[in-house]
Formats: structure tokens, sequence, C-alpha cells
């Protein structure tokens, strides 16, 4: 017989979250240990004294997990300890090494993954990246780094000052003078010109494009590189952008690349912006996206690429909690 250990945390003490929690630990213990369900024995929870709203050994039996015995037990009071946790142990007939399985904030639990780790993905405009990178350092509670909204920032300043983002020489000179910083508040990324919240001026086409042409130059991209290795030096965060594996932190503990067809991330581009009530050419938004595609991949300094170490996930006929969940078992894979 061979016990499996696992644990997971929830948010809120919620049915909802903990139906939802429980069974992504169960199939993640089964997936990764290559079990069938017919041979689980028994499965045995304990929650932590604050979790009251539902028995995770229902939870299970509601996903699936109902020819084993189950039983649920609430921990004592501990000061200190890890809040709103659900630990398990799965017992099964079978004798196999096994592979523990530890999610969301239940990774400090093993001293093997309680060190700082980044996540580097990567991609072409539409590839879905930032969503779900921004789900996944939600779901890790870890920090998310939108490093594309730090070169658009750039763009920004460089348009508003009439400096010509092709020119080098302009560019340079602007560079040295730029105020820009990140600041966090309440775990949501405010990208700061000066004294000036600039976030929601950022994503315009016009503001794209000049952050594909003046991202080329050496003097922007090493002004940010700089700052974003300094972040993720000092935390756990998830970064996305188009050179993050390969040239911004090369040595990140997990990296993924992904990409789609032009034309589904040129219409994922086209409905986001038309559900914010901006006006877009689906033909032009298309071209855009094509010429970004070419000027990003072809650029001399830190061009987009895929990592050689990185996992390839094509999201074009993906949901982004399929790619979410993609992303979770390869990193469990080589956990």
């Amino acid at each position: 017989m061979t016990v499996i250990r696992g644990a997971t945390t929830i948010t809120q003490d919620t049915p909802e979250e903990i139906r939802a929690v429980v069974a992504e630990l169960l199939e993640q213990i089964v997936s990764r240990n290559a079990l069938k369900r017919d041979e689980v024995l028994s499965i045995v929870f304990s929650s932590t004294s604050d979790i009251h709203s539902f028995y995770p050994a229902k939870a299970a039996r509601e996903a699936g997990f109902a020819s084993c015995s189950l039983f649920s037990a609430q921990e004592p009071e501990i000061d200190g300890g890890l809040a709103l946790c659900i630990r398990v142990m799965v017992f099964v007939e079978k004798n196999i090494v096994p592979h523990h399985v530890y999610l969301r904030g239940a990774r400090i639990l093993r001293k093997d993954l309680a060190q700082k780790y980044n996540i580097a993905i990567d991609g072409p405009a539409g590839s879905g990246k930032s969503t779900v990178a921004k789900l996944l350092a939600n779901d890790c509670h870890i920090l998310y780094l939108d490093t594309g909204a730090m070169y658009r920032a750039c763009a920004l300043a460089a348009m508003r000052a009439g400096t010509d983002v092709s020119d080098e020489v302009q560019v340079c000179e602007l560079m040295r003078d730029l105020s820009l910083s990140v600041v966090y508040r309440d775990g949501v990324q405010h990208t700061m010109l000066g004294d000036e919240d600039v976030s929601h001026l950022l994503r315009s086409p016009e503001v794209s494009m000049a952050a594909s042409t003046i991202s080329r130059h050496p003097s922007v991209r090493m002004k940010m590189v700089e700052k974003q290795r300094e972040i993720a030096g000092k935390m756990s965060c998830v970064l996305d952008g188009r050179d993050i594996g390969t040239f911004v932190l090369p040595d990140a503990d997990f990296k993924f690349f992904l990409t789609a067809t032009p034309e589904v991330r040129a219409r994922r581009r086209y409905e986001e912006m038309l559900a914010k009530g901006e006006q877009v050419d689906f033909e032009t938004l298309k071209q855009e996206i094509a010429a970004r595609d070419e000027q990003d991949s072809t650029r001399s300094l830190a061009p987009l690429k895929k990592a050689d170490d990185a996992v390839l996930i094509d999201t074009s006929d993906m949901t982004v909690d399929q790619v979410l969940d993609t992303i979770k078992r390869k990193m469990q894979e080589k956990i």
C-alpha cells in the first residue's frame, strides 16, 4: 500500500471554493501518480479550524470519488499555522513511488517548494499570456509583474514628449530622465510615470505599436530589464512578455511559451477592445498584430523567441481555464 500526501488552500470559507479546490487537488494526485480511481482505497482529509462551511470528504464524493472510504477531521487551532488549509492523505492499494501534491498557498508546507521562484510566460500579442499570468499569480499567491506595461509606459512618455520612438538618440535622451516605477496596491500593479498612474492609458493600438518600436532600443530594454530583475530577485512572481525566458530571467524556475494562430489572436484582441467600448477595425487590427509579430521577432536585441527549455502551448483551441490547468500540471510534473 502507498500513502500519497497533499494539501491546498482556499481564499474564502465557502462550499463552492471547497468543492473546486478539493476536486483540483484530487485530480492532480490521480494524474501525477497515474492512478485509476478504483485503485484508491480511502481518502482522509483534515482542515484547519477556520474552515466550517463544507466537509472536504463530501466535496470528494461530489467530485466522483465515491468508491472509496472518505473521512474528514478538523485540526486543532495552532498559533501561526497556515490558514484556510485542507490536507489530504490518499491510500492506494499498489506500491508506487508517491508524488505528493501541494497546491496554492500550501506550497509553503513543502520545504523544497518554499523558496522564492519565478515563472516566465512568453508569447506574441493575443496569445493569452497576460490573462493567464494574472490568474496563475493569483492561484499561486505570488506577484504578477506586467512587463509589457512598463514598455508601454515608455512609449506613452515618448509620445507625450514628441520623441520619435524609432530614433535611438532621442529615445536614449528620454530614458536618462524617465521617472517610471511600478507600485502594488491590494495586489494590483500600477504603472507610474512620475506621480501619475497611467495604467489605464497603455492598451491603445497606438501605444502598443509604439511600445514594440521603442522596445527595440538597447537603452530602453536594459533600463526596464534592470527593474524587472530587481523585482524578481526579491520575491516570487510571474512575468509575461516576449523575452522573459530567453533574456530577462534565463534561469527562471518555470518557462512557458504561449502561441495561437494570427486570426485567433486578432479576434481575441478585437473582442477585448470592443468590450471596453473602443472602436476598432478587425482587418486593421490583424495587420497591426502581424506587423508587430514581425517587428518583435526580428529585432536585434532579445527578440521574441521560445526558450529552448520552455513548454510550448498552442492556445488557439483552448479556453483560459484549460491553458491555466495545463501550466499548473506542467509545473507540478517538474516539481
